[in-house]
């Protein structure tokens, strides 16, 4: 079967914006959690998030494009530009029919959204930006890459929340095998202001503490919720022999699954172990091959105790390392995912695990090897990366190197 290769990264997190800053400061345990700067949330019950600093648009993309443009869009059309550029692709060289997009969408252009509602509300219709009718949109940056690099393949966007990042690429490693030779994938979101941040309210789930090392603490006691942030990865995906023949390649898509938990009040067990099954059963790997697990670190109590019994049913008590290195970024909702993606690559790449800072150690009764303190030095070849969404969404990606 046609393998899926990833041969170029595209990153912007709030702890560095390209590869090199956001890799550099992992490794490191830098934050990017603080307080909103973006608006006043003095307000709010939560007021910290993870921010996107040091990105201009306009450095990277025409005057034309930026009245269109929602930031979250912004960012993923200069995180495709650098995905290719590091992929060594320049579309205008292939085919625009055996090119896709394939992105992941949790608010869609919320920002944007607010302030033609805000011009709505206060000046009449007159004053709305007609790129509004497509500015707030799920899937504006699949659209908005595709137009901007000739991409007319096979096109989507999935609305999973958290674990959109890890569906989107499961979907760009489908088509990838049905013959398409390139798909840029992968997500990058962003809703930092008055009106997403109610809506991120609503889930109750967010973390209410003022001291950014303390408020977003997975797998740990003091654990309270945690703190959402801007930001993700686009990934290029290859055809194996296309990367091959290219000398190319982070690492390969070996397995992919998604499950959906049973509804508020249903009996069942919670669908990560089982998603976490079926993507190891699809690589064809048995879990004592896998040499590190990224988790995805809800931060609230509950689920990190339902995440820490699916890892150890699977992998045996502390059998296998796991990190989350998202503490330091928030949860970056659709861009969550692919950023640990991106992550679990360079870890491949470099033999190194950034640590899960602020958080000590996992409280009793979790049982999990937690990277934590300073970065680990270890020899990766098979990684996993898992991701819920809120509403019932579990997702878990097998990696192996190239």
């Amino acid at each position: 079967m046609t393998a899926a290769v990833v041969t170029g990264i595209g990153v912007l997190a709030p702890t560095g914006v390209g590869v090199e800053d956001y890799w550099s400061a992992a490794l490191d345990g830098r934050t990017g959690i603080g307080p909103v700067t973006r608006f006043d949330a003095s307000g709010y019950p939560a007021r910290l998030a993870g921010e996107v600093t040091g990105f201009e648009a306009g450095e990277h993309l025409s005057k034309r494009l930026l009245p269109q443009t929602d930031r979250m869009t912004r960012m993923a059309l200069v995180a495709s530009d650098w995905a290719l550029a590091d992929a060594g692709v320049d579309p205008r060289e292939r085919t625009d029919f055996d090119m896709g997009v394939v992105t992941a969408s949790s608010s869609g252009g919320f920002e944007f959204g607010q302030r033609e509602l805000a011009k709505l509300w206060s000046h009449g219709p007159d004053h709305v930006s007609a790129y509004q009718s497509f500015a707030w949109f799920y899937a504006v940056n699949t659209g908005q890459i595709s137009i901007r690099h000739g991409m007319r393949g096979r096109n989507g966007v999935l609305v999973t929340e958290q674990a959109g990042g890890l569906d989107a690429v499961g979907q760009a490693r489908r088509q990838i095998r049905d013959g398409v030779g390139l798909v840029v994938s992968g997500g990058v979101d962003g809703s930092l202001c008055p009106w997403g941040w109610v809506a991120q309210l609503s889930n109750t789930r967010l973390s209410h503490h003022d001291d950014p090392r303390r408020a977003y603490l997975p797998f740990d006691a003091d654990a309270s919720g945690y703190v959402p942030g801007e930001g993700g990865a686009i990934l290029v995906i290859e055809n194996g022999e296309q990367a091959r023949s290219r000398g190319v390649g982070y690492g390969e898509i070996a397995g992919y699954a998604s499950t959906f938990d049973a509804g508020p009040g249903a009996d069942g067990e919670p669908g990560l172990r089982r998603a976490l099954t079926l993507a190891l059963a699809d690589a064809g790997i048995d879990s004592s091959e896998v040499d590190v697990v990224f988790a995805d670190g809800a931060g609230v109590p509950e689920l990190d105790l339902a995440e820490a019994r699916a890892i150890n049913d699977v992998f045996g008590r502390g059998g296998v390392p796991v990190t989350v290195p998202k503490t330091a970024t928030g949860r970056l909702y659709s861009g969550g995912a692919a950023l640990d993606l991106a992550a679990a690559l360079l870890t491949i790449r470099h033999g190194v695990i950034p640590p899960t800072v602020n958080v000590s150690g996992p409280a009793p009764g979790y049982d999990l090897d937690l990277v934590t303190g300073a970065a680990r030095r270890l020899s990766v070849r098979t990684a996993v990366v898992l991701a819920r969404g809120y509403g019932g969404f579990n997702a878990a990606m097998v990696l192996r190197a190239w």
